[in-house]
């Protein structure tokens, strides 16, 4: 059974937007703090950014900081990763993750994952 998928990646210019989905099952999403990381080839899997149980608290990595924007929509069991501005370094594997927390930026709090999606930018 799936509980999270994403969707939404692909190859864009830099300067250049791209919106990400994950859809969650109910069960995993309700109550839960949801988050975006992201991993580089050679690289560490690394926040992006995270969003409270309720939208009420939201948080960015200073990399992203006024060019990403993260939401959810609880009638549809939905998070969003709206990406403008994009930097060739913004190229990665993300990845959307429930946490049983009601809102964390620490990867260790997040315990279930999506299989990613691929953002590639291109100078």
């Amino acid at each position: 059974q799936v509980q999270l998928a994403e969707s939404g990646g692909g190859l864009v210019q830099a300067g250049g937007s791209l919106r990400l989905s994950c859809a969650v099952s109910e069960y995993t999403f309700r109550g839960s703090g949801m988050g975006w990381f992201r991993r580089a080839p050679g690289n560490e899997r690394e926040f992006v950014a995270a969003i409270a149980w309720n939208g009420a608290m939201t948080s960015y990595a200073d990399s992203v900081k006024g060019r990403f924007t993260i939401s959810r929509d609880d009638a549809r069991n939905m998070v969003f990763l709206q990406m403008n501005s994009l930097k060739p370094e913004d190229t990665a594997v993300y990845s959307c993750a429930a946490s049983p927390r009601p809102f964390s930026t620490d990867i260790k709090a997040y315990d279930t994952w999506g299989q990613g999606t691929q953002v590639t930018v291109s100078s």
